[in-house]
């Protein structure tokens, strides 16, 4: 008889007693983690010792490693950067994940995973109001989701075109200009520069961030030819969302294949209250979000849409004689990603959407909104602060005067621990960015959060 559950029982008892453990210390342990990462390597042994390891003494010595070098990423008092906690039952999932170690890229090898993703993907496109024939590729993050969207244009681009991509790759292809706002994310220069299209034209936006559709249409004008225009679901400091519908009509009056990078703005649209900051959105014809953001999952969980599945897959898809394909309306999950192989992570988001219903996805996120701007009302009744933005979403920039006693505040806050908010630059000031990302932050969280900016504000007197 096969020893194999034996082999796991005592090392997944205790990983299930160090989990238990640190889940019970994040509401009330400093959010910064006590040890860098310097000290946290000075503790690691120096070499890989000959001997074997008994496998629940290697997960009792991987966890007295790694504690002392761990943020409270979970915690309802961190918002250093776009990153949420962990829904119970995506946390829950992504352990049967590990535990049933299916390589999710054929329907008809691993049926259940391919079946459960297809139903969080359907689910997904019903709740952010997106075309229900687009296909979605469960991706490593947003970067990635950001990449698969762009590479779907610059297939379809390419086929509109009349180049042969595939045989003659990029070279002596017809150029592919990218439009994209000031103020968009790194990760779509990223994306691009993986694809080999180059640097983007920047075009110019407003005081929050947003795009504005007559100088894109100037921009597009200067340049003709095929076109890629990103736009924004969600700026990084402002949280403003580009003004879709009009930017949206620019693009594709001009041929272009219009992207969206929604990691957590694009989670707005699913809201009766906050839709409107998004209306013509549906139109493009790519987004990229991130589950593990704005719905709480496990990392290792961008999503990537694509309203024409054709393009996509003549992007990614592959064909061998050892890999067998099934339905072909649907397509394999390995045809909608760069992976072949890949573990089953759209399970986390069906777990996520399954645990909180439509409802709950709803008031989760327009509670995070809510949330920030109640940290942007107590931080602004502090003197000496500044809320730079409007806050529209879940983001808030905040300054403490002069440049150096902003960084002097934000360092204070940081040291303390009781709460994590990041440093930034934003229209050529540095500023606290806040991030709400959190399902679990509540009022006592925005609270101690209040009161943990004014501890640091009155210790920084301005010079």
């Amino acid at each position: 008889m096969s020893a194999l559950p034996e082999a796991y029982g005592a090392a997944l008892e205790r990983a299930m007693a160090h989990a238990t453990e640190w889940l019970a210390s994040v509401p009330t342990r400093p959010v910064r983690p006590e040890y860098d990462a310097d000290r946290v390597a000075s503790s690691l042994l120096p070499r890989l010792p000959n001997e074997p390891a008994d496998p629940a003494a290697v997960v009792d010595e991987l966890a007295a490693l790694a504690e002392p070098g761990l943020m409270a990423i979970q915690s309802g008092r961190f918002f250093g950067w776009v990153m949420g906690g962990t829904l119970p039952a995506a946390m829950a999932a992504d352990w049967l994940v590990s535990a049933w170690d299916q390589n999710t890229g054929l329907r008809f090898a691993t049926p259940a995973a391919a079946a459960i993703e297809e139903s969080a993907a359907a689910w997904l496109l019903d709740l952010l109001y997106l075309p229900a024939a687009a296909d979605v590729g469960f991706t490593t993050g947003a970067t990635t989701a950001n990449f698969v969207g762009l590479a779907a244009g610059r297939q379809y681009l390419m086929d509109e075109a009349g180049w042969d991509l595939e045989g003659l790759g990029l070279s002596g292809a017809p150029r592919i200009t990218t439009f994209a706002g000031r103020e968009r994310h790194a990760a779509v220069d990223l994306a691009l520069r993986y694809l080999g299209l180059g640097g983007c034209v920047p075009v110019h936006a407003d005081k929050e961030g947003r795009i504005l559709p007559d100088a894109l249409a100037d921009a597009m004008d200067q340049q003709p030819g095929p076109s890629l225009v990103c736009l924004q679901a969600g700026n990084l400091h402002s949280g403003a969302f580009d003004p879709m519908t009009e930017a949206i009509n620019v693009a594709h009056d001009r041929g272009a294949w219009v992207h969206i990078d929604g990691a957590f703005g694009l989670w707005a649209n699913v809201s009766p209250v906050l839709r409107e900051r998004l209306a013509g959105v549906e139109l493009a014809d790519s987004w990229a979000t991130d589950a593990h953001k704005t719905l709480n999952v496990p990392y290792d969980c961008g999503l990537a849409i694509v309203s024409r599945p054709e393009s996509l897959r003549r992007a990614f898809s592959v064909h061998t004689s050892y890999l067998i394909a099934t339905d072909k309306s649907l397509g394999d999950p390995l045809e909608k990603v760069p992976e072949m192989s890949r573990r089953a992570r759209g399970i986390p988001v069906w777990a996520a959407l399954r645990q909180l219903g439509r409802d709950g996805v709803i008031a989760m996120v327009e509670g995070l909104a809510a949330n920030a701007r109640a940290l942007a009302e107590g931080l602004a009744a502090i003197p000496g602060v500044e809320v730079l933005n409007d806050v529209v979403f879940t983001q808030v920039s905040v300054s403490f005067g002069s440049d150096d006693r902003t960084r002097r505040v934000t360092q204070r806050l940081m040291a303390e621990g009781a709460v994590w908010m990041s440093g930034s630059s934003w229209r050529g000031r540095d500023i606290l960015r806040i991030s709400v990302s959190n399902w679990s932050t509540d009022d006592d969280d925005v609270a101690a959060s209040v009161e943990a900016v004014r501890r640091a504000v009155e210790a920084e007197p301005e010079e």
